[in-house]
C-alpha cells in the first residue's frame, strides 16, 4: 500500500459553521485549529493546506473556567520603552470578543506561511448572523 500524498491542486475546502455559545474557550479552539489545519481528515498532508473553512458565531458568549476571567492577561508590545500594554480577559471580551478566540486558535496553528493562510479561513462573528451563505456551510457540533 502506498501512502497518498494530497497535492495543492486536488484540495477542496469544505466550510463548517460552529456555534460556541456556552462552550469552553480552549476546547473549542483546539477543534477549530484541527479543522483549519486539516488534521481531522484522513488525507492529512502536513505540507499542504487541506483544511476546512470555519465560520464561528456567538464569539462573545464563549466561556472560560476557574479564575481565568480575572487572571488571564493579553499582552502586546509596541517596541518602544514603556510600550508594553496588558489587558485582562474581562475587559478584552467586552472590547473585542473576536480577538479572544482568534488569539487562542492562532497560537495552535503552525508559525509559518501555511499557518497564515489557514487563519484567513477563520471567520468570526459576535451574533448569530453571517454573510457566508454562498459557501454552503454545514453545521458542526463541537
Amino acid at each position: 500500500m502506498k501512502t497518498k500524498m494530497v497535492k495543492r491542486e486536488e484540495v477542496k475546502h469544505n466550510w463548517f459553521i460552529i456555534d460556541v455559545e456556552g462552550k469552553v474557550l480552549g476546547r473549542v479552539a483546539t477543534e477549530i485549529a484541527s479543522m483549519l489545519s486539516g488534521k481531522n481528515r484522513p488525507d492529512f498532508t502536513p505540507n499542504v493546506d487541506n483544511g476546512a473553512g470555519v465560520i464561528v458565531v456567538n464569539c462573545g458568549k464563549v466561556r472560560i473556567t476557574g479564575k481565568k476571567d480575572s487572571q488571564k492577561v493579553y499582552k502586546r508590545y509596541s517596541g518602544y520603552p514603556g510600550g508594553q500594554k496588558e489587558v485582562v480577559y474581562n475587559k478584552m471580551v467586552v472590547k473585542d470578543p473576536k480577538y479572544v478566540l482568534r488569539h487562542a486558535v492562532k497560537g495552535m496553528l503552525p508559525k509559518n506561511k501555511l499557518g497564515s493562510t489557514m487563519i484567513k479561513r477563520l471567520k468570526l462573528y459576535v451574533g448569530t448572523e453571517h454573510p457566508h451563505i454562498a459557501q454552503k456551510p454545514t453545521e458542526k457540533k463541537v
